[in-house]
């Protein structure tokens, strides 16, 4: 296939993204002069337990602009724009959708390291000390476009999944703006071997007590990290290591946490059904027979 080529001065766009993540590149466009003719987004999804649907992050922000809003790739044949914008779409862009508009991607990782759904989490869960965002060409294939602009970035040993989101949505916004400003040029073919990342699942999110404490610190490290404790569930999320106790893995001892390596110590969690508390306050509740165990 052959891909069509991006105008040497961009003005109009078409702009597709849908959580959060993507609502920051949407606004620097906007707020650099770049007209938005159209914001492609999720449809609207129920949320919790009551009936009323909620719209995208990106719809929200784009209502609030006054950009039109459509659920539909095909509208952006009725609209005129120069380029389209993906950032987390969460859709494959088909074929015949490239053949009307030329596209690019800011994508979260160091192409073609971790193409896919979930490239931040998997660089975390894998240990990676770098990490990347891409400005991209949309192929027809995952993530296997050109390059225009990449930017590395270390990825820290205490980031959580949401700090580096800021981080890298931050240096993607100047790169994209770098190359409205001076022009795309011609993209760079990837080099090197590629990685998938698949998306991530409530399982990944178990943490198994058999695990290093420092495979587990990387799970909470997401946000959404959990266990059990008598047939309940709880979400850890802050913990920090500890080296004063010799515990098996999942036995806990006030808030201390064995692990199959390494010991650690609770620092926030929220039980079912209650809001995130110090992990002391919630020890001291639940009134354990000296020891007990997590993932029961």
């Amino acid at each position: 296939m052959t891909l069509l080529d991006i105008p040497e001065r961009v003005q109009k766009v078409v702009y597709l993204g849908t959580p959060e993540i993507a609502v920051s590149p949407l606004r620097e466009i906007y707020n650099n002069g770049i007209e938005i003719t159209l914001v492609v987004t999720g449809e609207d999804k129920r949320r919790g337990r009551g009936g009323t649907k909620t719209p995208t992050p990106v719809k929200v922000e784009a209502q609030k602009l006054g950009i039109p809003v459509s659920h539909r790739l095909e509208d952006i044949e009725s609209v005129k724009a120069e380029l389209g914008v993906v950032v987390a779409y969460g859709k494959l862009i088909p074929e015949e959708t490239l053949q009307v508009l030329p596209m690019v991607n800011i994508h979260f990782s160091l192409l073609p390291r971790w193409r896919g759904a979930a490239p931040l989490e998997r660089a975390i869960l894998s240990g990676d000390r770098y990490t990347g965002v891409c400005i991209m060409q949309v192929d027809k294939e995952l993530d296997a476009g050109g390059i225009f602009r990449m930017k590395e970035v270390p990825i820290l040993e205490e980031d959580s999944l949401g700090e580096l989101k800021e981080k890298l949505s931050a240096e993607g916004n100047k790169l994209l703006l770098d190359c409205f400003n001076k022009g795309f040029g011609e993209p760079v073919p990837q080099k090197g071997e590629a990685t998938y990342a698949k998306k991530i699942t409530a399982d990944d999110f178990r943490l198994d007590w058999n695990k290093s404490a420092e495979q587990i610190h990387r799970i909470v490290r997401l946000g959404k990290g959990w266990t059990t404790i008598k047939g309940k569930r709880l979400r850890i999320l802050e913990i920090e290591n500890s080296y004063d106790e010799n515990l098996n893995p999942g036995e806990i001892k006030g808030t201390k946490v064995g692990t199959g390596e390494g010991t650690i110590e609770l620092l926030t969690v929220k039980p079912s059904g209650k809001e995130a508390m110090d992990a002391r306050s919630w020890a001291n509740g639940l009134r354990l027979d000296s020891r007990g165990q997590l993932g029961e």
